[in-house]
């Protein structure tokens, strides 16, 4: 029998609650309820065993909603809601995305929670494993992303 995994998601802050304690990378997933894509990535991709366990032992995982309203207070400065016509977004998301609001769009924070990239679109399952294991191996550091795509074997 295999054993079902989940990714273990939280919040932003309870994200930055568990990484005062222990240091880990954070995984945001950039989402928003009108994103058929990013429901189509909740039902497939981070369904996905190797995804999910990855994940759950590498980094914190955040659903992070961009056009959620509240104030967050993120690295000594408080990010708030943008009205924007009948929508609007959340300026945390817009700084993370380099102003470039598209969805879903993963995050990827570093252990001192600075910004190392965000990754825009649909990930399968295959491509998603790769991407978490080369930021959470630390190989953006010293790899070029394509040389290690392609030398990456998928553990599903």
């Amino acid at each position: 029998m295999v054993q079902k995994v989940t990714v273990h998601w939280m919040s932003l802050e309870q994200a930055l609650e568990k990484s005062k304690l222990e240091k880990r990378k954070i995984f945001v997933d950039v989402y928003t309820d009108w994103c058929g894509w990013c429901k189509h990535m909740d039902s497939t991709t981070f369904l996905n065993p190797a995804v999910a366990s990855y994940l759950n032992d590498h980094y914190y995982a955040v659903k992070f909603n961009a056009e959620q309203t509240q104030d967050i207070f993120f690295k000594d400065k408080v990010y708030r809601f943008q009205k924007n016509g009948s929508r609007g977004y959340h300026e945390l998301a817009a700084l993370w995305l380099n102003n470039r609001l598209s969805f879903p769009t993963v995050v990827v924070l570093d252990e001192n929670l600075t910004l190392i990239q965000p990754v825009p679109g649909y990930q399968d399952a295959g491509k998603m494993e790769a991407i978490i294991n080369y930021f959470g191996s630390d190989s953006h550091r010293r790899v070029p992303w394509e040389t290690y795509e392609k030398a990456f074997t998928p553990h599903h």
